[in-house]
């Protein structure tokens, strides 16, 4: 409680709004076809996700329709009971722009390529993502006056 607090004190007297987006690229998903899902060790990941998550006041869920990107917002999703709506990955710059106006605390979940971009759209700084890479959540700290970019390892374990 104090840290809401505290948290609301520090964003409110210096800026209009203050929210966090929660951005990660889908879990270890399986080898083949066209549209896998996780693997064993995505699934545990994606659970350790929603452990982390379910603290945050987190508002809206946003996922491709892919099966890896499903699976792993969805322990999020039934923790939270927040509903997983999905997004384009072709039409960024419209989400982006639909986030924003939100203003929000919001996970998204997207792929190696199109993670970064909507990073870098939102006004985050991102680098890109390897193909083998797993795992880093980037959270964009949103004022009326800033965008601060961070990241935390989810881990497997």
């Amino acid at each position: 409680m104090i840290k809401l607090i505290y948290a609301v004190l520090l964003c409110l007297p210096l800026n209009g709004y203050c929210y966090d987006l929660y951005l990660v690229r889908h879990f270890e998903k399986q080898a083949g076809g066209t549209d896998p899902g996780l693997t064993q060790q995505g699934q545990r990941r994606a659970n350790k996700l929603a452990e982390y998550l379910l603290p945050k006041n987190i508002q809206y869920i946003y996922s491709t329709k892919y099966h890896r990107t499903k699976q792993s917002a969805r322990p999020f999703a039934q923790e939270s009971g927040l509903n997983i709506q999905f997004y384009s990955p072709k039409q960024l710059a419209v989400f982006a722009e639909k986030i924003k106006s939100l203003q929000s605390n919001a996970l998204i979940v997207g792929h190696s390529n199109t993670t970064p971009t909507l990073i870098s759209l939102l006004g985050g700084v991102a680098e890109k993502i390897d193909e083998d890479e797993y795992g880093e959540l980037f959270i964009l700290q949103i004022s009326d006056d800033s965008v601060k970019t961070k990241s935390v390892l989810i881990p497997v374990q």
